[in-house]
């Protein structure tokens, strides 16, 4: 049985428009916020709630497209989208590939399983972007030993 850090998730959802189904089924690898700037300009808010599952936990059934861009870490990220409404429905990220990064957000009304542990990229975090004092902040990318 997973613990409530990392949780086992067996969810289907898909876009605004229903063009393209995500089903995510297995146990989440971390749980996190981040305050970068890029995340802020896709989110539409001052953050992004993410979850981390393995690639293979994680399957998509319809056209997508991708964006990818050089991330300050050098990596290469690459967000999946449906074309049609837009909607994020995955990103990765070449310094984790063999991870599948969700938007929370995407399963909405059952994602009551998110407990994010941090907050990355706190330097770009907004003063306007009430986010949980206990979280523990790291102003760029997180330690690679906290999962």
């Amino acid at each position: 049985m997973a613990s409530s850090d990392h949780p086992d998730i067996d969810l289907t959802t898909h876009c605004d428009c229903g063009a393209v189904m995500l089903a995510a089924k297995g146990r989440v690898v971390s749980m996190f916020q981040c305050a970068c700037e890029n995340c802020q300009r896709v989110s539409g808010s001052g953050h992004s709630s993410v979850a981390l599952l393995p690639a293979g936990a994680v399957s998509v059934t319809g056209e997508t497209k991708s964006y990818a861009r050089p991330a300050d870490s050098g990596a290469i990220f690459t967000r999946h989208f449906c074309p049609g409404c837009g909607t994020t429905l995955l990103a990765q990220s070449s310094r984790a590939a063999e991870l599948r990064i969700l938007p929370v957000g995407l399963f909405a009304g059952h994602n009551d399983w998110f407990s994010p542990n941090q907050l990355i990229f706190a330097r770009s975090q907004q003063q306007w972007d009430l986010i949980a004092d206990h979280l523990p902040r790291h102003d760029a990318y997180r330690d690679a030993s906290r999962k």
